[in-house]
């Protein structure tokens, strides 16, 4: 059975290797059979559910902060677009697997791919917002053509129920290293989500880059903003590894 879900963090264990802040997040969700992309996920993990389904998520945002858990930021700020998985592990553990990171900083492309096996790609990326409009727009440098042209209307705060909870409470990464699936443990404040309306979407080039075929031809089954987080991580473990739990305090 897999852990529950939960809108806080457990606790990170120490040592903590790296700090970054997400800023200005828009999540596209799409629900799906789990069987149509179990394929698609390392080994020892499969498909985390969600009353029945699955979902396939697109997140454009801002990153900035981005450096070792102490000292200066290795980055300044720069733009991603993820597409993201929700996954769970042998040890039970729910995480995220990355189908690709696409980003505006080579330097990130390199160590993400060399140093933890993360999909990251160099794509040319802009972001605007604008009163209460975000547009966000991304185009792969090589390999071909993988688009996205996403902008949403925000709102006032919205209340977080389980669904949104399955969606954003996910405290690590599941990534492929050296042969070997890991899990690589992060945490970060409660999310605070705002009312998102889906003004515009095309992001079929992308999709279909990652294997996922012309999903993005239908509109989204959840759409969700959040200002951001500020978010740390430990030390990646084997995915068969039970996460650790630190004894209460006496």
């Amino acid at each position: 059975m897999a852990e529950l879900v939960t809108p806080e963090a457990p606790t990170l264990p120490w040592p903590h290797i790296l700090r970054q802040n997400w800023q200005n997040l828009s999540f596209l969700h799409w629900a799906v059979e789990p069987a149509s992309i179990a394929h698609l996920y390392p080994p020892d993990t499969e498909p985390d559910t969600f009353e029945g389904s699955s979902y396939v998520g697109v997140v454009p945002f801002q990153m900035a902060d981005t450096g070792f858990a102490r000292g200066p930021a290795i980055f300044g700020t720069f733009l991603e677009t993820n597409v993201r998985l929700y996954s769970v592990d042998r040890a039970s553990r729910r995480g995220v697997v990355f189908l690709s990171l696409d980003t505006t900083r080579l330097g990130m492309v390199a160590g993400g791919r060399w140093i933890f096996g993360v999909p990251y790609r160099w794509a040319r990326m802009s972001y605007r917002g604008q009163g209460d409009r975000r547009t966000y727009a991304s185009t792969r440098r090589w390999r071909g053509a993988a688009t996205s042209y996403v902008e949403v209307q925000v709102g006032g705060s919205q209340p977080s129920g389980p669904l949104e909870h399955y969606l954003t409470a996910r405290w690590g990464v599941h990534i492929v290293r050296a042969g070997r699936t890991w899990y690589l443990p992060n945490e970060h404040p409660f999310w605070e989500l705002r009312r998102a309306e889906l003004i515009d979407f095309s992001g079929d080039g992308l999709l279909a880059s990652v294997g996922l075929g012309d999903l993005g031809k239908r509109p989204p089954d959840h759409v969700t903003f959040s200002d951001g987080v500020a978010a740390r991580f430990g030390l990646p473990v084997r995915s068969t590894t039970p996460r650790a739990v630190r004894p209460p305090a006496r």
